[in-house]
């Protein structure tokens, strides 16, 4: 098929990828404009998705806004079959989306209905979710509210949001490449809007850790920001991530430290941190952490 690609982070490289080695011609991919990066900050750093297309040698375009009849003009000239979007963070007007003969086509990081927006995998990781997945969705107007084409699943367990994102970025690309085999014989599945859930943007306020909550929901938060933007607490005025925790024996007043290896009083129950990171420094496991760090029994953490 002739195909336009839209995405910008790590995410969606795997689709990318995924439409190459299936020999369908990408005509053209579109991403986010090129940020600020590098060691200095200054230097301006195209997307993944840029910077794999590049490698593969397709057109690349990063307008910053697709409003415009200029814009829309350009999209539609391409003559495409159907654009494949995963991950692109900019709002499709309805002249991109009617532009492709067969429309939009979404890779979606959950099971829809649940979960639209944002932050879906974080999301299902902090709501203690057992299961998420990829659903590969018809895009409309609303904020992934179009008909379903596909869906798959896998368990959540003790993964990560980072770990899961990887994993479900490769689930998704191969998803979108079967269905894309299969697309003129499939019939679009309506969502059900009363059992939709909304996955907002992680505020930042959510990131400091509560030691108030109950161990369970605080080892989720963990897992749900690690490793973006990363739970964190204070320790002597210095911020430290947590980046792995698990669940552990103990009682006391909620951030009391109430062991020798760090043992964390919660709300009810406690946590052990497993993997840790100071500010400026790399991430370490426990042992390694205390041997620079000696965090006596009784320490309070805020």
């Amino acid at each position: 098929m002739r195909i336009i690609f839209m995405g910008t982070p790590e995410f969606a490289v795997p689709t990318l990828q995924a439409l190459v080695d299936a020999a369908h011609e990408v005509v053209c991919v579109y991403t986010q404009p090129p940020r600020p990066g590098g060691r200095r900050g200054r230097e301006l750093t195209p997307t993944p998705v840029h910077q794999r297309a590049a490698d593969l040698g397709i057109e690349v375009r990063h307008p910053k806004s697709l409003r415009s009849a200029e814009e829309q003009e350009a999209f539609a000239a391409l003559d495409a079959d159907v654009a494949v979007v995963a991950a692109y963070g900019l709002i499709l007007p309805q002249a991109i989306l009617d532009a492709p003969k067969f429309g939009c086509l979404n890779v979606h990081a959950s099971i829809l209905p649940h979960w639209r927006g944002a932050a879906p995998i974080h999301r299902a990781v902090m709501a203690g979710d057992p299961v998420t997945g990829v659903t590969i969705m018809q895009m409309e107007a609303g904020l992934d509210t179009g008909p379903m084409l596909a869906t798959a699943r896998t368990p959540i367990e003790d993964k990560t949001t980072g770990e899961l994102t990887e994993e479900l970025a490769e689930i998704g690309a191969q998803l979108m490449v079967g269905t894309l085999i299969d697309l003129k014989m499939l019939h679009p599945l309506k969502q059900d809007d009363v059992q939709a859930t909304y996955a907002a943007k992680i505020d930042k306020a959510e990131a400091r850790i509560d030691w108030s909550k109950p161990a369970d929901e605080i080892e989720r938060l963990v897992r749900g920001l690690a490793p973006f933007p990363g739970a964190w607490f204070e320790l002597g005025g210095e911020r430290v991530k947590l980046l792995r925790a698990e669940n552990a024996e103990g009682a006391g007043n909620p951030g009391e430290v109430v062991d020798e290896r760090m043992a964390i009083a919660c709300g009810t129950g406690a946590i052990r941190p497993v993997r840790l990171q100071r500010a400026g420094k790399p991430a370490m496991d426990l042992d390694t952490f205390l041997r620079g760090n000696a965090v006596a029994k009784g320490t309070i953490l805020t």
